[in-house]
């Protein structure tokens, strides 16, 4: 049992709530920042002293020790692509330099030279910022656990070291150490930053609570679930990190066309200067010309232009709970045109819930103001169904528990309990036989009584417990329950029954004789069957009081997603799903969707996905299942659900829904657009730039550091551009697109 002070909610935390430290690097803390920032320091010492006409031996060292600091990683990377027969654009740059100080302009080469490493440090720091917005999430995490003993005691463990099992204490204020489950407390828990959203959660036992989340007001002991490399945070960063380490196709293009071009651009070079020296130019003059050509019309800001917008993006939607596996899935997302939805898991929860609570009628209240008869109030239904199935593990019997629980009320404690398979479950409460399950069978001619134990499996309704049911107990009314068991029917005969799936134990059924109770529960039982719930028959001992509807409940945010998805593609998504016309004709009523495709097999949805993709259509399909990974694997896009997705669907799919949050779905494409959208606006102005500075140097005169300063202006600047999708008012612009 939780003691008291455990489970108390305080009024004010009992520790600040301090925000983690950000993970940010620092700008001297990279190589290529240190040597520009020497080669900038080198530049200004020498540049008054040439200016001032001082002795060659003054300023003539510091420029070549500021052309070696600021060239030679790129030269020597340059050289290494030359080996491999691969020509290098950082290459060119420093041959330009050097051709600059051959001719007399060192001033000139060791601007370029300054320039160039100055952007590349940009370039470094950029990346090395995108790295940081992800690995950030690690420092969520808290560096030490309160682990709990198992005799009461706690001791300070490095979260690395805790294992799946152990519990550990979350006190006020303090970060969650570990991915698992609440056993025991009530709080707030502050998730913004894994899954952005704005508000505090209500946790209590039974809730899933993640690493690196804030606690509120309250304390609670929590169930180690995952690994530490295994927590939401750590498959994040890895997924992000292996993304980074992709090119998009649009990026590969540009490398491929970029060696042709460099070669061109060379012999350009080589004709910008020997053309004019041909018909009689100076040699310093056509060589500073040529040398400045090369310059600007190298590649750099075309080469640039495409991965960090995608990166940028990635990077972005992994701090949101959106894991895209790759630049190439980021920029494909951005393409899709149409959408097939899966139903059980996707666009509902995939765990069943009680919908419908419904008492049979009954008669009029006792003294203490309760129904007496087979009549129950809901709560009184729902209170002694969940006591009956609260030993079972079955997931119906999990919901009706659940719901119970939610609600607050109390679980009288169950003896004799039973498990008849594809039946239902029999137990004893407070003298009272209660029976929940099928009504088709339960309310069928013959009616399983009791079953005799026999060994059978704990995790299903083909279980039976070891303890055998014991004969009902007399007719007597319990006030607890409100309940005044009726006379059992004289005619009962023992028959046996067929079973839906083997039994492990023996079943005895009896005879039913047809009542108004009986009538009235078939009719409820129909209807709510009707509408598309599982229904659930409660019996006290023997008469009908109440049926329970059960169904897998709509994510809250489906609606709004298939409205979101219908504006992004121009089309109304499609549902795919293996369960039954009518129920699939429901859920999609409600979510506005008419394009549905109900019954189908694994190679059914593939067969659904290649139609759409042979009619020219580039198709995104969400899912979470097994039979869901064949068409991820078709489809244009696959994107999966992450709480609830098998591990074949997540391996397969290119994307992964870290908390199931349907809404990030329309968010992510929308994001993938803008990221596509910057890319064609950084291509443009690396263009504008090149084409402005070739016609500039062959049509007039360009001096080389103008020249220098316009090719790396642009290469910043588009670097820059890219990085705007780092930002948090990104995503929230994205999501609002989504919901337009």
């Amino acid at each position: 049992m939780p003691s008291s002070a455990l489970l108390a909610r305080p009024a004010e935390a009992s520790a600040p709530a301090t925000a983690a430290p950000r993970r940010r690097t620092r700008v001297l803390a990279l190589p290529e920042a240190r040597w520009a920032a020497a080669a900038l320091v080198l530049f200004l010492l020498a540049l008054p002293l040439h200016l001032a006409g001082a002795p060659a031996w003054s300023w003539g060292p510091l420029y070549a020790l500021a052309y070696a600091a600021g060239g030679w990683e790129p030269g020597r990377s340059g050289l290494r692509a030359l080996c491999e027969k691969t020509l290098d654009v950082d290459l060119l740059m420093i041959v330009a330099a050097l051709g600059a100080a051959a001719v007399g302009q060192v001033t000139d080469g060791a601007l370029l030279i300054v320039i160039f490493a100055t952007s590349g440090a940009l370039e470094a720091l950029a990346t090395a910022r995108t790295a940081d917005s992800v690995r950030g999430l690690l420092d969520l995490a808290p560096a030490v656990a309160t682990r709990l003993l198992d005799d009461g005691t706690e001791e300070g463990v490095p979260t690395g070291e805790l294992s799946v099992g152990d519990v550990v204490l979350v006190r006020p204020g303090e970060r969650i150490g570990a991915d698992g489950r609440v056993l025991d407390g009530v709080s707030e828990v502050d998730q913004a930053g894994i899954t952005g959203e704005p508000l505090p959660v209500a946790k209590r036992a039974g809730d899933e609570v993640f690493a690196g989340t804030l606690n509120g007001t309250g304390a609670l002991r929590v169930e180690v679930g995952r690994d530490a490399s295994d927590s939401v945070i750590a498959r994040i960063v890895q997924l992000v990190e292996e993304a980074s380490e992709t090119k998009a196709p649009t990026q590969l293009f540009i490398e491929k066309v970029e060696q042709r071009y460099s070669l061109g651009m060379v012999a350009a070079t080589l004709a910008v200067f020997a053309v004019p020296l041909a018909f009689g130019a100076a040699f310093t003059g056509s060589l500073l010309r040529a040398m400045t050509f090369m310059i600007v019309a190298s590649p750099c800001a075309v080469v640039l232009a495409t991965m960090p917008p995608l990166l940028s993006a990635i990077a972005n939607a992994g701090r949101h709970g959106v894991l895209v596996k790759s630049a190439v899935v980021m920029e494909r997302l951005g393409q899709v045109d149409a959408v097939a939805l899966d139903k059980t898991g996707t666009l509902t929860e995939g765990t069943p819930r009680v919908t419908d609570i419904r008492p049979l009628t009954g008669t009029d209240p006792d003294e203490n103001g309760l129904p007496t008869g087979p009549g129950l109030t809901e709560d009184h239904l729902l209170a002694l169904a969940a006591a009956a199935e609260h030993p079972s593990e079955h997931p119906l019997a999990r919901a009706v528990v659940d719901a119970a629980r939610t609600r607050g009320l109390h679980l009288a404690p169950a003896t004799d309990f039973t498990s008849t398979p594809g039946i239902g479950v029999t137990a004893t409460i407070a003298g009272h036989t209660v029976t929940v399950g099928a009504p088709a069978h339960l309310l069928a001619p013959t009616t399983p009584a009791h079953t005799i134990a026999g060994p059978a499996p704990a995790t299903d309704r083909t279980s039976t417990s070891a303890a055998p049911t014991t004969p009902a107990t007399p007719p007597a009314t319990d006030p607890a329950l409100a309940i005044t068991a009726p006379t059992p029917a004289t005619d009962r005969t023992s028959t046996p029954v067929t079973p839906t799936r083997p039994l492990g134990p023996t079943t005895l059924t009896t005879t039913r004789t047809a009542t108004p109770a009986t009538a009235q529960a078939a009719a409820v039982a129909a209807e709510l069957e009707r509408s598309g719930r599982t229904a659930v028959l409660v019996e006290a001992d023997g008469s009908p009081v109440g049926v329970l509807g059960i169904a897998d409940r709509l994510r809250p945010d489906a609606a709004a997603t298939v409205a979101a998805l219908t504006v992004l593609t121009g089309t109304a998504p499609m549902l795919l799903t293996g369960d039954n016309p009518r129920a699939a004709a429901r859920l999609a009523a409600e979510v506005g969707i008419t394009d549905v495709r109900a019954g189908l097999l694994p190679q059914d949805k593939v067969a659904a996905v290649r139609a759409q993709e042979g009619a020219g259509r580039k198709v995104l399909v969400v899912g979470d299942g097994v039979n869901d990974a064949p068409a991820l694997a078709a489809a244009h896009t696959g994107v999966a659900m992450g709480r609830a997705g098998s591990d074949l669907a997540l391996e397969t799919a290119d994307a992964v829904i870290v908390r199931d949050e349907l809404a990030t779905v329309p968010a992510v494409v929308a994001l993938s657009r803008r990221a596509r959208s910057l890319v064609v606006q950084n291509l443009a102005i690396a263009s504008v730039f090149i084409t402005t500075l070739v016609v500039w140097d062959l049509v007039a005169t360009l001096p080389l550091p103008l020249g220098v300063l316009g090719h790396e202006g642009s290469t910043v600047l588009v670097g820059l551009n890219g990085l705007r999708l780092l930002r948090d008012a990104a995503w929230k612009r994205a999501a609002a697109e989504g919901r337009r």
